[in-house]
């Protein structure tokens, strides 16, 4: 392994998807970069007073930053911030809104479980977290709207999307009353299992809304299908995941329309 590989320097962007504290003022960084997927780093002293970049690493925002380390993973998987200027901190506009920051939460939180090995490039799902966010500061759509059209695309980058237009064992297109989520999605009368829920019509519409981006049909609807689509979303991303994420019941989605 060759001599002087730690002070290898690189520049990346970034969101900022969790920090926690280490040592009195050091923090451990986890991001989502743009081209070297999810890293952690160490922030050495960024909880000083006098710290010039503390307020660039706090969670949600977009950060353009040098790093030290090997970005082809050589030596330990913590690298050190050397650099950080702030492209957007999306956290600033909502983080005195709870149905908002909660969503953020969960955003970032899954963003961080769909790429499990580290430095493994992920510009898609970089691209599609860092949507979510700013579409989150731009407050233009219900938060609980941004968090589930987030987590339908992202379980189309996992390869998890769940079928709604139409059915997930026979491939029958049409909007289908029943909807299995160990099937796989909605479901025929032939293939609906036993157990499968009944959402109403409205509800799986909305989900096809928010995966291909109809935000006219889906800032319309109202809080019983918005509810109804949550949890047929959540579900089938848990399902998927074999865990539950912290966050999601965190989320506040009794908001109003925007």
């Amino acid at each position: 392994m060759p001599a002087g590989y730690r002070r290898q320097l690189y520049r990346d962007d970034a969101v900022v998807l969790r920090v926690q504290k280490l040592g009195e003022s050091d923090r451990i960084v986890t991001l989502l970069t743009r081209r070297h997927g999810r890293l952690r780093a160490v922030a050495r002293g960024v909880r000083r007073t006098t710290s010039r970049f503390g307020a660039r690493l706090e969670p949600f925002g977009h950060i353009d930053l040098q790093l030290a380390g090997s970005p082809e993973g050589l030596g330990s998987s913590l690298h050190s911030v050397s650099q950080v200027e702030a492209v957007a901190l999306f956290g600033k506009s909502f983080l005195g809104d709870y149905p908002r920051y909660t969503a953020a939460s969960a955003i970032c939180e899954t963003a961080e479980r769909l790429t499990p090995v580290e430095r493994e490039p992920a510009l898609r799902l970089f691209q599609l977290t860092l949507g979510a966010l700013k579409a989150l500061a731009a407050g233009e759509h219900a938060g609980s709207l941004v968090l589930d059209a987030y987590l339908l695309r992202a379980m189309a980058f996992a390869g998890w999307a769940p079928a709604v237009t139409e059915c997930a064992v026979c491939g029958t297109p049409g909007q289908h009353a029943a909807f299995a989520v160990p099937a796989g999605g909605a479901v025929c009368p032939d293939c609906r299992p036993p157990g499968a829920a009944h959402p109403s019509p409205a509800t799986l519409t909305l989900m096809a809304a928010l995966t291909s981006g109809d935000w006219a049909f889906a800032d319309a609807t109202e809080s019983p299908v918005r509810r109804e689509c949550s949890g047929l979303v959540a579900a089938h991303l848990q399902w998927h995941m074999e865990r539950a994420l912290r966050s999601l019941p965190l989320v506040d989605r009794r908001e109003l329309n925007p």
